[in-house]
């Protein structure tokens, strides 16, 4: 977000502090010493002065580019799509350390091999950590432990024949979406491209915005192509994912560094 003439408002997403806005000053500038540190998708390392609204960037060095997928126009889709998943869930302020860490493996993992199904199981694990993991080993309705044909966001889960409702889904979909839940998320992230692996990605979506009440923008993008504070006083660093991923360190309370 644009401030003045040549600031710009950041959002970092850190484990410690939650998410995280501030103001980094003069980076619209030819010449500044932020640049291009601070875009999206970038991991980053930041010092921050802790300020009463918005923080203020007082240092930047970068951790990692992840410039495959800034040169891949099929990934970059993908890439804001966990971003704004992030944004959705993030609270200023309040520790998301399971949700760094998936964000940033998840990016990694797009910068490297991938998966035809990476999109899909990050929604998946993502909703799992907020507390809203579907019910994918028996059937959401019956509880009754047999074939599995449908997948239902209100009814919590896959759906058995006798109480399918909502979206078919055929039994690779059901094998793939079993191993991201169930510990086997390497198993999954080799499978081809596939009916099985879209489908998977698009119920994580669609379960995604249900539960998030609102559309997740760059997801449908990707379909159509088909991405610190510190507690108490000092200084203190931290990972953080920086609209993407950031380590940053904020001081607590004082004056605002001069411009």
């Amino acid at each position: 977000m644009r401030l003045g003439e040549a600031d710009r408002i950041v959002t970092l997403a850190t484990p410690g502090h939650g998410k995280v806005r501030a103001v980094a000053k003069g980076i619209r500038r030819t010449k500044s010493r932020l640049g291009s540190r601070l875009d999206p998708i970038t991991h980053v390392s930041v010092m921050c002065w802790r300020g009463r609204e918005l923080d203020v960037v007082t240092q930047v060095e970068v951790v990692d580019h992840f410039r495959p997928i800034r040169e891949d126009i099929d990934r970059m889709p993908v890439a804001y799509t966990m971003l704004e998943a992030i944004d959705q869930v993030a609270v200023e302020r309040q520790p998301m350390p399971e949700l760094f860490k998936l964000l940033v493996g998840a990016l990694r993992t797009l910068a490297g091999d991938g998966g035809a199904v990476l999109l899909g199981a990050f929604l998946w694990k993502l909703l799992a950590l907020e507390g809203l993991h579907p019910i994918v080993d028996r059937c959401a309705l019956c509880d009754e432990d047999v074939p599995l044909v449908a997948f239902d966001v209100e009814s919590g889960g896959l759906l058995c024949r006798s109480c399918r409702r909502g979206v078919a889904v055929s039994e690779e979909t059901v094998t793939l979406v079993r191993q991201i839940l169930g510990g086997e998320l390497r198993r999954a992230l080799t499978a081809p491209p596939s009916r099985a692996t879209a489908d998977v990605e698009r119920l994580a979506t669609d379960a995604a915005e249900y539960h998030l009440e609102r559309r997740l923008k760059s997801a449908h993008a990707s379909a159509l192509a088909g991405t610190a504070a510190a507690a108490g006083e000092g200084r203190a660093k931290a990972h953080a994912s920086a609209w993407a991923a950031s380590e940053s360190a904020t001081e607590q309370g004082g004056e605002r560094p001069p411009e």
